[in-house]
């Protein structure tokens, strides 16, 4: 695993949100990974919780780019990335964040075991 094949993990996760379906999503979380999520007060434990936060994140039409990546590799099986980055949803509108993915390979893939994600708290100021 190279910081760039943790870069990639995040394409394939912005990918299956292009796809509309939340299973496609939920599937790339291990069975008890944690979300604490953009655009909800409800931490989701299990694949269920994720799946049913996806179904109405989806409905936005979201698309993330990410605006700064701090990815590291921490062993053989576990990797992490945090950093910034922009949803564009369907309406045009956009929300900035804050990241930050745990990912473990079980069973030989790769799959979130934690996922943070709020809104930056300042307001952009133009210098």
């Amino acid at each position: 695993m190279t910081q760039e094949d943790i870069k990639q993990l995040f394409s394939i996760w912005n990918r299956a949100l292009a796809t509309g379906d939340p299973d496609q999503v939920t599937a790339l979380y291990a069975p008890d990974a944690v979300l604490l999520p953009t655009v909800s007060n409800q931490v989701r434990h299990n694949h269920a919780e994720i799946r049913d936060y996806f179904v109405n994140f989806l409905a936005k039409k979201p698309q993330g780019e990410i605006d700064e990546a701090n990815t590291r590799v921490l062993s053989e099986n576990l990797a992490s990335n945090s950093g910034v980055y922009t949803f564009t949803f369907g309406d045009g509108s956009q929300v900035t964040a804050r990241f930050s993915y745990l990912y473990k390979r079980i069973n030989g893939e790769w799959k979130i075991i934690e996922h943070h994600s709020s809104a930056m708290p300042e307001l952009a100021v133009a210098a």
